[in-house]
């Protein structure tokens, strides 16, 4: 698993050029399937619109990159939009700007301009987030260990997702794969080595409003 950035919720943002209306709107995607469905879902969104250009980033290490200008001159409305989702990081996300013609020509130059900066708007509309590999651990302590674990997960920022208290005490919480080992070493050591770690499934965590949570 390798930390990405990506869009968590997708946005529109939106500039005028020169009487031309640049519309750009931004979705998470995690296949080219999905990103050719959503290109196609905005061309019948804006069917009147003259060009609806795009760009899309697939995989956690940017391996497919793909852009059209549909229509526009060449290197004029793809290329930049692609420029932009590089420029800021983004993986699995696509990015489709529509253009409404104001009736003024651009230029070779000025199209550049209005298409990257349209996908920056976009973008900036959106929910960007770093998925970070993590892992669920599960802790079966005693009770008089809870207060040590508690307060090492709460000085680490890591967040208890459930907590089960019978004879003992269940603990599942949320851990960046990074932190993992110096986690359990220091719950093991402040416990006493009385402590039952077992390591759950991995997962990509992400802070969203503040609070670090699971993430698709």
């Amino acid at each position: 698993m390798t930390e990405y950035r990506t869009i968590y919720r997708g946005g529109e943002g939106e500039i005028t050029e020169k009487k031309s209306r640049f519309i750009a709107n931004t979705v998470s995607v995690r296949s080219e399937e999905e990103a050719l469905e959503f290109i196609e879902a905005m061309r019948k969104k804006y069917w009147d619109a003259r060009h609806n250009c795009f760009a899309y980033v697939i995989g956690e290490r940017g391996e497919l990159k793909r852009f059209s200008d549909d229509g526009e001159p060449g290197g004029t409305a793809g290329k930049p939009i692609l420029e932009v989702l590089t420029g800021e990081g983004l993986c699995n996300t696509a990015v489709v700007v529509t253009r409404y013609f104001g009736g003024t020509l651009l230029g070779t130059g000025g199209l550049v301009r209005a298409y990257g900066a349209a996908a920056k708007a976009g973008i900036a509309a959106s929910v960007v987030i770093t998925k970070i590999p993590g892992m669920k651990l599960h802790i079966h302590t005693g009770y008089t260990g809870l207060g040590k674990i508690q307060y090492i997960l709460g000085s680490k920022g890591i967040v208890i997702l459930d907590t089960v208290y019978t004879d003992k005490v269940e603990m599942e919480a949320l851990v960046p794969q990074a932190e993992a080992d110096t986690v359990k070493a220091e719950i093991t050591e402040g416990t006493n080595g009385q402590t039952v770690l077992k390591d759950g499934a991995a997962c990509y965590l992400a802070v969203i409003d503040g609070k670090p949570q699971i993430v698709e």
